[in-house]
């Protein structure tokens, strides 16, 4: 199955878990990687070492949009030592990453995007239509909370959404082929301090992703979020936001996806979605196992760096 990657890998490490597990999923074909929210090929920079971990230099990677189009704000993803090394800029000509996207797409690939939806507002703009017939997975898509016990975390957490609202509602208004993964799925996908020893001996690709997330967990005071939300694993480190997202676009069997017609616009400042009997069908991941996911992510993991 062709993939395409649309990341803006450099802060979370999930985008990086999810890099790592395309590249070692059985059958997938990764076909080339776009940033978003780039500025100067930061970002880019850190997908391609992460290619270059695990011997993957064929895979294209372009730096896309370097701020939200909706505020112009910008974004430099973490340069802290224990998320990465120095790292030279990899920056692309203007609408490389538009032009590599849609190649893709015309090539059959689905489109996983696992950051703002800046890229992708900016291809449809450019080339209107282009999102209409391509099969598409987005991290995203608040419709219910999550279940007791998980952090009660509402549409305003979705930061890929609400950093480019109006991203956001390019591609709601112009995708007919749309998946959302949401936080009632994804905070049910774990990394965990027990997984790590195992990560680490998987090869380079994988201690790059261990010493992230313990660092992450860190910095982002996991443990207490698990104490105090009783549905959380204590040793959480990180969710499997965008690994899911990936699973599930290239059909992992163990996640549910219901077809719900959908409305969407804006409460206040959030955009989000909600159902809607005359809005569009769209696909919604409603449950997961997950156990299994974790089972199958690590050796995903693995088998890349194989």
């Amino acid at each position: 199955m062709r993939v395409h990657l649309d990341t803006d890998i450099g802060g979370n490490p999930d985008d990086a878990c999810a890099l790592a597990m395309l590249l070692g999923w059985p059958d997938a074909d990764l076909v080339g990687v776009t940033t978003t929210i780039d500025p100067g090929g930061a970002r880019a920079a850190r997908a391609a070492h992460c290619l270059a971990l695990v011997g993957r230099d064929d895979v294209p990677v372009a730096a896309g949009a370097e701020c939200s189009m909706t505020t112009t704000s910008r974004l430099d993803p973490f340069t802290d030592e224990r998320y990465w090394p120095a790292l030279d800029p990899l920056p692309a000509p203007d609408g490389a990453a538009v032009e590599l996207m849609l190649s893709n797409i015309e090539g059959g690939a689905t489109v996983i995007a696992i950051g703002p939806y800046t890229n992708l507002a900016s291809l449809e703009r450019q080339r209107p239509g282009s999102l209409r017939g391509a099969p598409l997975v987005v991290i995203g898509g608040w419709t219910r909370p999550p279940a007791e016990g998980l952090p009660p975390w509402g549409p305003e957490r979705y930061w890929n959404v609400q950093w480019d609202t109006g991203a956001a509602e390019v591609v709601a208004a112009s995708a007919n082929r749309l998946t959302l993964t949401p936080f009632s799925a994804t905070l049910r996908a774990h990394l965990r301090a027990a997984e790590l020893p195992r990560l680490r001996a998987s090869g380079p690709l994988g201690e790059l992703l261990a010493r992230q997330a313990g660092a992450y967990a860190d910095d982002r005071r996991a443990a207490e979020l698990a104490a105090a939300h009783p549905a959380l694993p204590r040793d959480l480190l990180i969710f499997h936001h965008d690994p899911l997202a990936c699973a599930v676009a290239l059909g992992w069997r163990g996640a549910e996806v219901a077809e719900v017609p959908l409305a969407h616009g804006f409460d206040g400042a959030v955009f989000r979605w909600r159902p809607d009997p005359s809005g569009m069908p769209t696909g919604i991941v409603t449950d997961l196992d997950p156990t299994a996911f974790s089972c199958d992510w690590m050796a995903a993991v693995e088998n890349a760096q194989r």
